[in-house]
């Protein structure tokens, strides 16, 4: 279904639900799909909802957020503007753009989490091309909708009186939208932007809609319809290299270093020079660095030799750019990235075996 669903009726329905703001956020770290305990009876039982939609869905429970001390400026930005600090109040969307592999995703999470904790997340939906209902539009909004009537409980009379046919606070929830690229349909595309811009003229409740996306043309044109003074955009690769790589070091610091625990490979493995190459190989992609992790751990007993050169042994220090299999590697991620972690493991071995 390509539509915008809503029992009964058109998109345009979701303009006239009216939010009064005076309400507690309850979803729990980990979503599980009997969350809400719909029963039969109640209209909210009407609406499609996508299970796997919610930054906290079963599915996802390992997915990472940014690491301690990593993105720091760019989080502090993101906070300072969900809460409405320095006259940021008008601008009701913010949008985080970058090529992929840029750690979007990641970042998503990390907000979605620090809201939810302060029970201020008042909905998620993290699409993903190819994952079923997360990839199309069609469940978007009645999925926004089933999760707002239970993180915002003043808002649930008025969206089950619009299924069947206040006075607010001033406190504001966060709607968090990852990967809004991977929704299948362009028109889609547009037609959330355009209802989601309308959060601005709210008057009982203040929503800000955190956004990321790459920088697709449906996405660019419209939001240049929105007016300036009322989006926030951030470009990724605006920030300076310098500052990407230090928390890729600390990335790979952190992961390397519980392999080389798990492993016993030594309290210094795989050292700073060594880290400091992968930094140089990973061009300020976070994506080649987890994937490059990822390639190393499910080498298990053998994870150091999948990061180590017997001809540079001699050397003390151990050169993973040099390794044959690591070149490899690196010009196949790509397609690894695409993969689920049995193929993209199965993948990596090939290539390991083929040049040793």
């Amino acid at each position: 279904m390509s539509n915008l669903e809503w029992p009964g009726g058109s998109s345009k329905q979701y303009r006239d639900i009216h939010i009064n703001a005076d309400a507690k956020a309850q979803l729990g770290d980990i979503y599980h799909q009997d969350t809400y305990h719909i029963n039969r009876k109640d209209p909210l039982n009407l609406l499609p909802f996508a299970n796997n939609a919610p930054f906290n869905s079963f599915d996802r429970q390992h997915e990472p957020a940014c690491l301690p001390n990593t993105r720091v400026e760019l989080l502090q930005e993101i906070y300072n503007w969900a809460d409405g600090k320095y006259g940021q109040d008008e601008r009701c969307i913010f949008w985080l753009n970058g090529l992929a592999g840029t750690g979007k995703s990641t970042i998503s999470r990390t907000v979605a989490h620090r809201y939810n904790e302060q029970k201020r997340l008042g909905a998620s939906f993290f699409f993903s091309k190819g994952g079923g209902d997360v990839s199309y539009a069609a469940k978007f909004f009645t999925s926004l909708a089933v999760q707002l009537a239970f993180s915002v409980p003043s808002l649930r009379q008025y969206i089950c009186e619009q299924l069947e046919s206040g006075s607010g606070s001033h406190r504001s929830y966060i709607i968090v939208v990852d990967a809004l690229d991977e929704c299948e349909n362009d028109k889609d595309v547009r037609t959330i932007l355009q209802l989601l811009a309308e959060a601005r003229s709210l008057t009982t409740a203040r929503l800000r809609v955190f956004l990321t996306s790459r920088p697709e043309v449906p996405i660019r044109h419209s939001i240049r319809l929105i007016p300036q003074a009322e989006h926030e955009d951030f470009i990724l690769q605006n920030i300076p290299l310098a500052i990407v790589n230090h928390d890729i070091f600390l990335f790979l610091e952190y992961n390397l270093g519980t392999i080389g625990r798990e492993w016993s490979l030594g309290a210094n493995w795989p050292g700073e020079v060594v880290l400091r190459q992968l930094i140089l190989y990973a061009c300020g992609l976070f994506i080649w660095a987890a994937t490059a992790c990822r390639f190393i751990r499910e080498g298990r007993q053998f994870a150091r030799r999948r990061l180590d050169t017997p001809e540079n042994s001699k050397l003390g220090v151990s050169l993973a750019p040099v390794n044959v299999t690591m070149s490899f590697f690196r010009l196949l991620y790509p397609l690894v990235i695409l993969l689920d972690s049995d193929d993209g493991g199965e993948l990596c071995c090939g290539v390991n075996d083929a040049v040793h």
